[in-house]
C-alpha cells in the first residue's frame, strides 16, 4: 500500500458556500444543511430548498476546511453546505465501507491544521492518503448513524446580524481602569495579573497583591495589543493599559464567549497608535441580537454558544 494525493481518488469541489441566515429552517424538509461542525455528521438543521438550486445528492463526502477542520462525513441525505466546506465525489464506484475508511484517513491529518489554526482550503487536494482500502476493513459491519431530531433542534440557533441593533458600551457595561504596577513591585502569589497582551487570556504573571477587580468580567486592552478582549472568571489585578467591563446585566461565561469576538473585530479602528481610551470606549457601539422589545436578547446569545461543539467544556 502506498500514499497518494487525495485528488487522485476524489473529484473535489466547493459546496454551496451559503450563509446560514439565508436559509429557512424546515423540520419537515428532507434537505440537510451541513456546517463545519464535528457533530451530527456536520448537519446543523433541516432547511427548505433555496430558490431553484438543487441540493447535492446523498452519498457524497463533506470536509470542513475551517472550524472543526477536516471533520469529514458521508452525507446520508440530500444537502446544502455552509461556508468553507468541500465536497468529495469518488472517481470510481465506492461502497460505504470504502468511504468510511477514507473519511478516517482524511481526519488523521487534523494535526497538520488544528495545532496552528491553519485552514485546509488550499492544501486539501494534496493530502496523502492510502491508495486502496485494506481487505479486512471491507468486511467490517458498519452501522449508519441516525441524525437525531433533538440534535438538529439544539443547533437550530442561527445568526442573523442584519437584524441586530447597536448599543453603546456605556449602556451595557460599567467601565473601570486598571492600575499601574511595575514588575519590580511584584510579589509571588496567586492573583492573576492581566496585561495588555494578545495571548494567554491576558495573563502576564501571578502576583501576591490582592485583586483590584472582580471575576465574571471582561478585560479589553486600550493600549498595547489594542482591542484584545478576554473573559476573566476570577478576581484579578489589571494593568493601567487595560479597561475592565463590568456587565450591567446578569452575566456568565457563555455570554462572554458570544461578546468577545464582537469586541475584537473593532481592533482595526485602533491600529497605528490610536488608543481605545475609556471615554472613547464608553461611546463606542457594539451590535447585538435583540428581542421583540429591541433589548439585547441575552438568552438567545447564551443558547447559541451552548449549541456549538465543545461548549460543554467551557
Amino acid at each position: 500500500m502506498k500514499l497518494i494525493e487525495l485528488n487522485k481518488i476524489f473529484d473535489i469541489q466547493y459546496g454551496n458556500q451559503f450563509d446560514s441566515y439565508k436559509l429557512d429552517t424546515d423540520e419537515n424538509s428532507d434537505i440537510n444543511f451541513v456546517t463545519r461542525s464535528n457533530q451530527n455528521l456536520g448537519v446543523g438543521r433541516k432547511v427548505s430548498q433555496y430558490n431553484d438550486i438543487e441540493p447535492f445528492p446523498e452519498g457524497l463526502i463533506t470536509v470542513a476546511l475551517g472550524g472543526s477542520v477536516l471533520s469529514t462525513f458521508i452525507q446520508l441525505g440530500k444537502f446544502y453546505t455552509g461556508q468553507n466546506i468541500k465536497i468529495l465525489t469518488p472517481k470510481y464506484d465506492m461502497n460505504f465501507n470504502e468511504k468510511v475508511y477514507y473519511c478516517l484517513a482524511i481526519e488523521r491529518n487534523k494535526f497538520r491544521y488544528s495545532a496552528c489554526g491553519r485552514e485546509a482550503n488550499i492544501t486539501l487536494h494534496a493530502l496523502l492518503i492510502p491508495d486502496k482500502v485494506p481487505k479486512e476493513f471491507l468486511n467490517i459491519e458498519i452501522n449508519t448513524i441516525n441524525i437525531s431530531k433533538e440534535s438538529l433542534i439544539k443547533n437550530s440557533h442561527t445568526l442573523q446580524p442584519d437584524k441586530w441593533k447597536s448599543f453603546e458600551y456605556d449602556s451595557l457595561f460599567k467601565i473601570k481602569k486598571g492600575k499601574r504596577l511595575t514588575k519590580e513591585y511584584f510579589i509571588s502569589g496567586k492573583t492573576p495579573f492581566i496585561g495588555s497582551i494578545d495571548s494567554n487570556n491576558g495573563y502576564r504573571d501571578l502576583i501576591g497583591q490582592e485583586p483590584i477587580h472582580e471575576g465574571n468580567t471582561i478585560t479589553v486592552n486600550y493600549n498595547g495589543s489594542v482591542g484584545e478582549a478576554f473573559y476573566q472568571p476570577v478576581p484579578f489585578w489589571a494593568s493601567d493599559d487595560v479597561n475592565v467591563l463590568y456587565p450591567k446585566y446578569k452575566f456568565n461565561k457563555y455570554l462572554a464567549m458570544f461578546i468577545l469576538p464582537l469586541i475584537r473585530i473593532e481592533k482595526y479602528r485602533f491600529n497605528y497608535g490610536r488608543k481605545w481610551e475609556m471615554e472613547r470606549m464608553k461611546k463606542s457601539t457594539i451590535k447585538l441580537p435583540v428581542d421583540k422589545s429591541g433589548n439585547p436578547d441575552w438568552q438567545y446569545m447564551e443558547n447559541y454558544i451552548k449549541s456549538l461543539p465543545y461548549s460543554s467544556s467551557l
